[in-house]
């Protein structure tokens, strides 16, 4: 017999129940307004060690010399595009699929964050590979799709916005980001599918990391306060877009009251 057969139903009710209400705007906004300052200050603070650890501490690379150092803002930045991509997928799904509100404005919320880490990680690209490509940009297989990334994210801001009624909105730009995934592993794997002039990965879950622990301790740490500023620009975003949304019912305009 398994356990969960030992709970009652009106116990396995109340806990689902529990768990269901943070879907809700209304019981969700006053969770994001606590994780905003949290998340600020750790991706602050973070973000300040990650710059003096890779742009001062680690070692001078041998081939490339210091222009390698902007690796510590475009490999963490190029990570983010992807994974803030799949992420904001993921809601919009779960809001496609359940119908619920929460979840499509996750996604909204995420979009212009995913969007900025795209077009960071292309300029940081263009300005690294100018002294070790001679060009700013070449229609390299990586380069290429992450630039359609970038195109994927505006598209899906550009057709929200577009659509006045906000439920018809959610749906399209829903199915825009579902479609949009497949160019996520397509950016991953270009490197090994096409002779390309982009470097392979340096960080292999496979095998030890061919660069120095320095270098990949400052990388990992700006990963990580890139992932807190995430946290935070998604948190504060969302709950203007739950403003905005639930502006006609009756605890938002408490809210709106309160706040003047």
């Amino acid at each position: 017999m398994s356990i969960s057969n030992n709970i009652p139903i009106g116990a396995r009710e109340s806990h689902r129940i529990h768990w269901y209400k943070y879907a809700s705007p209304q019981t969700f906004f006053p969770i994001a307004g606590k994780l905003i300052p949290w998340f600020s200050a750790i991706a602050l603070v973070l973000g300040v060690i990650g710059v003096y650890v890779g742009f001062f501490m680690a070692p001078t690379d041998r081939q490339q010399g210091d222009a390698y150092r902007i690796i510590f803002l475009h490999v963490p930045a190029a990570w983010m595009s992807m994974v803030v991509y799949l992420i904001m997928a993921f809601w919009a799904a779960m809001g496609l699929a359940f119908n619920t509100r929460l979840s499509s404005m996750m996604a909204s919320a995420l979009a212009p964050t995913g969007a900025m880490f795209t077009f960071l990680a292309l300029w940081t690209g263009a300005l690294w590979g100018k002294p070790t490509w001679g060009a700013w940009w070449v229609w390299d297989a990586r380069l290429t799709s992450e630039l359609i990334l970038l195109f994927l994210y505006v598209g899906f801001m550009a057709l929200q916005a577009a659509i006045d009624e906000p439920r018809r909105a959610d749906r399209a730009g829903a199915v825009l980001a579902l479609v949009g995934v497949i160019n996520v592993p397509v950016i991953y794997f270009s490197v090994q599918w096409w002779n390309t002039l982009h470097q392979g990965s340096s960080i292999n879950l496979k095998s030890a990391p061919s660069m120095a622990l320095t270098m990949l301790m400052g990388m990992l740490i700006m990963a990580l306060a890139f992932w807190a500023y995430t946290i935070a620009m998604t948190m504060l975003r969302l709950r203007c877009i739950v403003l905005e949304r639930e502006r006609h019912t009756d605890w938002c305009k408490q809210f709106m009251e309160t706040q003047r």
